[in-house]
């Protein structure tokens, strides 16, 4: 037995059990431990982004942490920007990053790198391990890590603690700590404070508060003071649909947020961050309440968020009084658009024909801004998107969401310029026989760049410009590339078209990709 045996037996003890993977020469004898333990399911990624993508979207949907397999600090590098959206969403993983032996670093080899100083600004943990003995210690801090504050970890395995020799040991699962509660006196200050300011008060949810029990809690909790209730921006996962609460999520655009939270005086975040523009614009505010509001932070990211809000809600003695904002259902499909495609007909055909308990990944950016407003009524599902902004996490989202729940169709909703950042998550789809039925909004521009630079005051594009923002020269054709990663794929001009084609993929098993041309 080795150091890499050890590393996969501490990870399946402790129910991690998929690693998405792109190794390199300095994890092979990881990749052999692997071989050996037919228990963990290994899923490539053509590209490190893709690895670190999917390991969000699984951990999101499983609610435990995958694995990821990363070659040396260059392979880590091409894998950050996943690595920050899963930052920013608090999502459990670990990541095992390969590294030369410990004695060869002296040598300066062509992929030395400092991994320590690459990997702590995207992760919330960073390890690196000593010797072979000291791989399971390592792999279980990384884990409780994983799961207690929660969020991105790294571990450093150099080639040599892989290959070395352990002694044999029985293992068992770590325990986790408790998540910590609030007390009950800020508790019974928060609802006070509810109580005063009624209408004008909110409660704003992210984490494992945006869950269907939690979010009907903090429902009651707001029927009984006259609250109103918020999501963060950008969140990990949102149980939607008709019968549960139609949660608002802050809008991206400034001028809309001002104007959702203008007469918020007493704002209550629990897990979520003060709510600020995306980006700064000229002349316009940074934070999104107005200067007089006060902001009582009642419990952080980490923290047992659910039991938060039902010590809350306990405390207004609102625990029976019925939930308020809770979407009804439609009392019959609305008429599905006709005539020429375009990014509304495509968000609501969608939103109409959504399967029950699908799986939402949404990185449609700019186009399908009002999609998630458009299914408050929808048949109850998980809504999972992009979180930190780092765009080219919509098909890997897909991958990790469809691995962790095989048994439900995943429905990717993508720009097409962000999509191609990762498209060779759609040959892992393939590989892999995942699901998902991804629609590419194919626009063929960076649409939002067009809305930032007329946000900051550009309204005349020169060529210079236009060959920065545009995607049409030549053209991006979607079809030909999911098809040469051996995903079926057609295109759709009209919206009778792509309701045909969004109907037949529903209705198979499998990866269908639809380009609709707007």
């Amino acid at each position: 037995m080795n150091g890499a045996d050890r590393l996969c037996d501490t990870l399946l003890v402790n129910d991690v059990d998929v690693c998405f993977a792109n190794p390199g020469t300095s994890e092979m004898h990881f990749v052999a431990a692997l071989d050996r333990k037919p228990q963990m399911r290994c899923v490539l990624g053509l590209f490190e982004g893709v690895v670190t993508g999917a390991a969000d979207g699984y951990a999101r949907m499983a609610d435990k942490p995958a694995a990821t397999l990363l070659h040396c600090g260059p392979g880590m590098a091409n894998a950050l920007a996943n690595m920050h959206n899963a930052r920013r969403a608090w999502t459990p993983m670990i990541n095992v990053v390969g590294d030369h032996a410990t004695y060869h670093l002296q040598h300066d080899a062509p992929l030395t790198s400092d991994i320590e100083s690459l990997a702590r600004p995207m992760s919330h943990f960073v390890r690196r391990i000593a010797s072979a003995e000291d791989v399971g210690p390592a792999i279980e801090e990384a884990y409780v890590a994983s799961l207690t504050l929660p969020g991105v970890t790294t571990v450093i395995l150099p080639a040599d603690c892989a290959w070395n020799g352990v002694e044999p040991a029985e293992l068992k699962p770590v325990k986790l700590p408790a998540l910590k509660s609030v007390d009950a006196a800020t508790i019974r200050d928060v609802a006070a404070g509810l109580r005063k300011h009624g209408a004008r008060a909110a409660i704003m949810l992210t984490g494992l508060a945006l869950r269907e029990t939690p979010m009907e809690m903090a429902a009651r909790a707001c029927a009984a003071t006259g609250a109103k209730i918020f999501s963060q921006m950008s969140n990990g996962r949102v149980q939607r649909g008709a019968g549960r609460v139609a949660m608002p999520k802050i809008h991206y655009p400034v001028d809309k947020a001002l104007d959702q939270l203008k007469d918020v005086d007493y704002l209550v975040l629990i897990g979520a961050q003060i709510p600020v523009g995306f980006f700064a614009y000229p002349g316009k505010p940074g934070r999104l309440v107005h200067e007089g509001c006060e902001i009582v932070t009642l419990a952080r990211p980490g923290d047992d968020l659910p039991g938060t809000v039902a010590a809350l809600t306990d405390e207004l003695g609102a625990t029976k009084t019925a939930p308020a904002f809770i979407a009804p259902p439609r009392r019959e499909q609305p008429a599905l658009p006709t005539g020429t495609l375009d990014a509304d007909k495509v968000c609501s055909i969608v939103s109409t024909l959504l399967p029950e308990n699908c799986i939402v990944c949404d990185e449609s950016v700019s186009s399908g801004r009002m999609f998630y407003f458009d299914c408050h009524s929808a048949p109850q599902h998980d809504y999972i998107q992009l979180t930190g902004g780092a765009i080219g996490e919509g098909i890997p989202l897909a991958v990790g969401a469809a691995v962790a729940c095989p048994d439900r169709k995943v429905v990717a909703m993508q720009a097409d310029g962000s999509g191609m950042y990762t498209v060779q998550g759609l040959w892992t789809q393939a590989r892999e026989n995942l699901d998902v039925v991804t629609v590419i909004f194919a626009n063929r521009t960076y649409a939002i760049l067009h809305g930032e630079m007329r946000a900051v005051g550009v309204n005349d594009f020169g060529r210079n410009a236009k060959l920065m923002l545009n995607l049409d020269e030549p053209a991006l054709d979607w079809v030909s590339m999911a098809r040469g990663m051996g995903v079926e794929a057609a295109r759709a001009t009209t919206a009778e078209e792509f309701t045909k084609l969004f109907k037949g993929a529903l209705g198979r098993k499998g990866p269908f990709l639809i380009e609709a041309v707007i």
